[in-house]
């Protein structure tokens, strides 16, 4: 497209199952770019095109398309809702100039929707409302726009009301022309009409109101209004589109994307109000060198510079980078500087992305979503560019994992294949990490929530042909003392040749929390020689490795070694780590041995309404609350809670507080668990043990 003022690119975004993908269809279907009409619950959908997502029935990956109406050119970006994929919504909006927040007629304003609403606050998107499903039982358009006036700060205005609603839900009042709209179902077709004479009322009350937040938004629209008490359609249009373009209003639409009621006049409004790229004007980076500011133009003749939104894996095609280019132009068969990486890039093809599909493409410009396949160090949130005049633009930290599984193969012999693929599948989703426990061996994989992680060994059985099992992780205890012992470890062996000898006395006492693990000399006169003196230190380390209760590690105690004695020619090296070792076990069940366990910074974040039931769950789990703050209407819970205690805490809050909650959580501290816990934890070692 040679004139930029006429490209669009907006990302569908709601809380999951609001009808995203059944209205991007409807798009490509009634702008002819596709011959039929894609439906996800059919599993005949061209964006929910991974067998995962034909399962489950939703989008599970952001997909692009794009289609001509108007003279524009739209690419849109049809993302996730589901809040285990959400991170992938809040990461490609980053290529986007704005949003179309789709919200359920019936299921109103989740959780979900507070979320994307806020990622498109926080990248300052302008954004059109799409109230869906109005053919739906129970449909409810003002409620809707009720609580849209109650939850956002931004101005959420009607510039339709609908005709009817459930099954007689059959079109539109457009407020600014005050005309009717009465759509033939499944065809997207109109006919124009009388505004109903129920409907008379209560579209000249919406009208005002309209055109009263219009004024609003500019001072000589509303210093003309205030004095002539209306304005012409042309300032009404006009003002409407700054309005949207400035942030300070949204419009509200209302339709049904299954059966294309609406979709015409929201394509009118999609390519009229919401931004171009160069409506957003430049966007700011900093200099690799001396981190100064640096303002890029969205001009063909400015240095080549983009920002990777997404990264799609493929077993056969390699690794697909998708980027938005902001500045300047970039051809096929050619390079750019990863500024990010310092890595100079080759690709052979630019393609642009139609769902499943890809289509080569000679050049890209400013606004124009591409990718490229099989770079060699290139992941998600990385800024590319020319090489001469380098730039970096600031990204987003991908949300932080809340759940966490133990994994190994279900075949033995395929270590390397799984942690190979789960290596490629983790350049994808950058939300997925993977780590081992050096203290347990395990192998965790986190994630941001159980279907999260399913996905993702579908994916990796799919792609890979690998089976990985699932298990909870072990939970890292570790061994101390509270008191103090002084005990003799002796080691006597005769085999009828040299024997074995080596004799220590041992004094063990506690340390601070976090000190670990301190080993002293105190042996005068020579009572065991020099030599033997770091094997029994080794002893006792290697005793601490493996525990003496649980089997979990030993730390912070103080080992004197104070006297002992040797044979002139039985005593040897082995010989006193084998004493050491025996007088330290047997020294530590004497100095009231206890377990440490991990205890977790939780930060909760929940509306108001549901604190009360979140603390007291806190409570119950043996949290310690450290403190509330309150923002935006909500409450965030600063709680210490032992780690063995939140393994399940996930579905917990979704269950408290209807899914309206969301948490953070790190390791903070050790701290040692009381008598009741360590009697059951020891007696299960036992019982273990013994199995």
């Amino acid at each position: 497209m040679e004139d930029i003022t006429q490209v669009r690119n907006i990302a569908l975004i709601s809380h999951g199952g609001a009808g995203k993908t059944t209205l991007a269809e409807a798009f490509l279907y009634f702008t002819k770019v596709t011959t039929r009409l894609g439906r996800p619950d059919e599993g005949t959908s061209i964006l929910d095109f991974e067998p995962e997502e034909i399962k489950r029935r939703a989008s599970l990956s952001s997909a692009f398309h794009n289609f001509s109406w108007k003279k524009r050119v739209v690419s849109f970006v049809d993302t996730p809702g589901d809040e285990n994929f959400i991170n992938d919504t809040m990461t490609c909006l980053q290529g986007v100039d704005g949003a179309l927040v789709l919200i359920d007629a019936v299921d109103g304003i989740k959780i979900g929707t507070e979320r994307v609403w806020g990622f498109a606050d926080n990248r300052e998107l302008p954004r059109i409302v799409f109230i869906n499903k109005m053919d739906r039982e129970r449909a409810d358009f003002f409620k809707i726009v009720n609580e849209l006036s109650d939850l956002f700060d931004m101005k959420c205005v009607p510039v339709q009301v609908p005709i009817g609603a459930e099954h007689d839900f059959k079109g539109l009042v457009n407020l600014l022309d005050e005309k009717a709209y009465i759509y033939e179902a499944n065809t997207a077709e109109f006919k124009q009409g009388d505004i109903p004479e129920d409907l008379a009322e209560t579209v000249q009350t919406w009208r005002e109101q309209l055109i009263e937040n219009i004024a609003e938004t500019d001072d000589e629209l509303l210093e003309k209004y205030l004095d002539a008490g209306e304005l012409t359609d042309e300032e009404i249009n006009q003002g409407l589109v700054n309005g949207v373009k400035s942030r300070s209003l949204a419009p509200i639409c209302c339709g049904a994307g299954s059966s294309l009621i609406g979709i015409s006049h929201l394509l009118d409004l999609v390519v009229s109000a919401l931004p171009s790229p160069q409506d957003r004007g430049s966007v700011k980076g900093f200099s690799p060198k001396d981190n100064s500011e640096i303002a890029r133009e969205p001009k063909e003749d400015e240095s080549f510079s983009g920002l990777v939104i997404k990264t799609i894996t493929d077993p056969y095609a390699g690794q697909l980078s998708v980027f938005r280019v902001f500045s300047g132009t970039i051809t096929h068969d050619s390079t750019f500087y990863n500024s990010s990486s310092q890595k100079v890039e080759r690709f052979s093809q630019l393609l642009s992305l139609e769902g499943k599909s890809q289509k080569p493409v000679e050049s890209a410009g400013p606004g124009d979503i591409v990718a490229v396949a099989k770079l060699k160090g290139t992941t998600t949130g990385n800024t590319i560019c020319d090489e001469s005049e380098p730039i970096i633009y600031p990204t987003l930290d991908p949300m932080p994992p809340i759940v966490s599984y133990a994994v190994s193969p279900k075949t033995k012999g395929d270590e390397e294949k799984v942690f190979s693929s789960l290596s490629k599948i983790i350049e994808e989703d950058v939300t997925l990490k993977l780590s081992r426990d050096d203290q347990t061996k395990e192998v965790i994989l986190s994630g941001m929530g159980q279907i999260h992680i399913e996905v993702t060994l579908e994916r990796i059985k799919r792609k890979f042909g690998v089976e990985v099992q699932l298990n909870t992780p072990k939970v890292p205890y570790k061994e101390t003392v509270k008191g103090k012992a002084r005990v003799q470890g002796k080691y006597k062996k005769q085999t009828g040749g040299r024997g074995q000898y080596g004799d220590t006395w041992l004094e063990i006492e506690p340390l601070p929390r976090g000190m670990g693990f301190e080993f002293q000399n105190k042996i005068v006169g020579g009572a065991i020689p020099k030599q033997f003196i770091p094997a029994v230190e080794k002893g006792i380390v290697e005793a601490m490795a493996g525990g003496v209760i649980t089997g979990n590690p030993i730390v912070d105690l103080r080992v004197k070694l104070v006297d002992g004695s040797f044979h002139a020619v039985d005593s040897s090296e082995i010989a006193f780590k084998i004493a050491g070792s025996m007088g330290f076990k047997k020294g530590f069940l004497e100095s009231s041995p206890t377990l440490l366990e991990p205890i977790m910074l939780l930060t909760v974040n929940v509306p108001d309404e549901y604190m009360g039931d979140v603390i007291g769950d806190l409570n119950s789990r043996r949290g310690k609350v450290q403190g509330v703050d309150t923002k935006g209407g909500k409450q965030y819970i600063r709680a210490q809670v032992p780690q063995a205690d939140v393994m399940d805490y996930a579905p917990t809050l979704k269950s408290i507080t209807g899914a309206r909650g969301s948490f953070t959580i790190e390791f903070d501290h050790y701290e040692e668990v009381p008598p009741h816990i360590y009697e059951k934890i020891v007696a299960e070692t036992a019982k273990d043990s013994e199995g």
